[in-house]
C-alpha cells in the first residue's frame, strides 16, 4: 500500500491550483474533463492533490491549526528548510492562522507555522521535524 492523494474541494479551482503550484512546488499532472466540471490533479514527487470544483463557499475553521471535529481533515502538512523564508516568499498572500511557533522543547530546531489556503484549508509548514528513532523495529 502506498499513499495516493488528498482531494480538496475548491471555491475557485484556478486560485487553489496557483497557490499550491507557486508556493509548494506542485505541477499539473492531469485534468479530467467531466463535461460541466473538471478535476485537476497536481503532483509533487509521489504526492498528489486532487482539486474539485465546489459550489459552496470557503470553509473557515474555528481552530487555528484546523477543524477539531472528528471525520474532518485537520490540516495538510509540508516540510521546508526555513519557515521564515517560506513566509517571506508568501508575502502578502500569507494568511497565517497560528505561529510561527518553536518546539525546541521537543526537537531542537523544530519550527512551524499554519496558513490558510484560498479555500480555507489549513496548511502546516514545518522545519526541523525528525522521527523518534526509539520507535524503530526494536523500540516499537
Amino acid at each position: 500500500m502506498v499513499w495516493s492523494h488528498v482531494g480538496l474541494n475548491c471555491a475557485d479551482q484556478k486560485s487553489t491550483e496557483e497557490f499550491y503550484t507557486r508556493y509548494f512546488g506542485f505541477t499539473r499532472a492531469r485534468v479530467v474533463d467531466l463535461g460541466e466540471s473538471r478535476i485537476v490533479f497536481l503532483r509533487k514527487g509521489d504526492a498528489y492533490l486532487e482539486l474539485f470544483e465546489s459550489a459552496a463557499g470557503p470553509a473557515r475553521p474555528a481552530h487555528d491549526d484546523g477543524p477539531p471535529a472528528p471525520g474532518r481533515i485537520r490540516h495538510l502538512a509540508f516540510q521546508t528548510d526555513s519557515v521564515d523564508a517560506f513566509l517571506a516568499e508568501l508575502g502578502d498572500a500569507a494568511d497565517v492562522t497560528l505561529g510561527p511557533l518553536d518546539f525546541d522543547d521537543f526537537i531542537c530546531g523544530w519550527r512551524t507555522v499554519w496558513v490558510r489556503d484560498p479555500d480555507g484549508v489549513i496548511v502546516e509548514v514545518s522545519q526541523g521535524f525528525e522521527d523518534d528513532r526509539s520507535h524503530d523495529k526494536d523500540g516499537a
